[in-house]
């Protein structure tokens, strides 16, 4: 059995690379906002677009805003490695480790862009400009202040709202809007295993006799 520690490295690596990946094909064939069906699918879309604010295309205002957001991830993701390695020296049980990479792995995708995107391409343009990576006349933006590469776009029903509803009666229902990206799932998905382990798990450790074995193995 592979230990904690192989696994908890391998998900992480494995997400960001595959994150990291799919970003740099988007930013470098697609104009902004242009847009490609998957499967055929009328509800299930590639689109690019560019995020200066939180996951799920959620804004943070301004380019003060934008900062102060960077250095939270920033935080969160030492804060994140802290916990993971706590976890996995505690023994903790596997979606534990799970949960806790996936959310590493999504912090570290997203804070990639926001740090150094900005130096490494050229500004994406709505007029038929595709992004250049490691342009002549330098990137888009500073230090810290790129935009976040999102792709997911999954407007799977589009309605209105009843006119009696409150606020806002009659205007238009788009589920799903927010355009996403791997990191985001990997985000999403990890912390739906941490708060199922955290209030639904009969208890974070391991039995003795697996955590033996465990750290048996990770000693051979």
């Amino acid at each position: 059995m592979m230990s904690s520690n192989r696994l908890a490295w391998l998900i992480t690596a494995s997400v960001i690379i595959f994150d990291q990946a799919l970003k740099f094909y988007v930013k470098t064939h697609f104009e902004h906002g242009e847009e490609y069906s998957i499967l055929g699918l009328s509800w299930a879309f590639l689109r690019f677009e560019e995020n200066s604010g939180m996951a799920f295309n959620w804004q943070f205002g301004g380019e003060g805003g934008k900062l102060l957001l960077t250095g939270l991830r920033i935080v969160a993701m030492f804060l994140l490695v802290y916990f993971l390695r706590q976890a996995i020296r505690d023994h903790a049980k596997r979606l534990v480790i799970v949960g806790f990479s996936l959310v590493l792995a999504g912090a570290i995708g997203n804070i990639v862009d926001s740090v150094f995107y900005g130096q490494l391409f050229s500004a994406s343009s709505i007029d038929g400009g595709v992004a250049q990576f490691l342009p002549a006349e330098g990137g888009y933006a500073p230090l810290f202040y790129g935009a976040v590469v999102d792709m997911f776009y999954f407007p799977v029903w589009i309605g209105e709202y009843p006119d009696w509803f409150p606020f806002v009666g009659g205007q238009v229902f788009h589920f799903f809007r927010p355009i996403f990206n791997v990191a985001d799932i990997a985000i999403f998905l990890g912390v739906l295993l941490l708060i199922r382990e955290f209030l639904f798990g009969k208890q974070l450790a391991a039995p003795t006799e697996e955590v033996a074995k465990v750290a048996l193995e990770e000693q051979e």
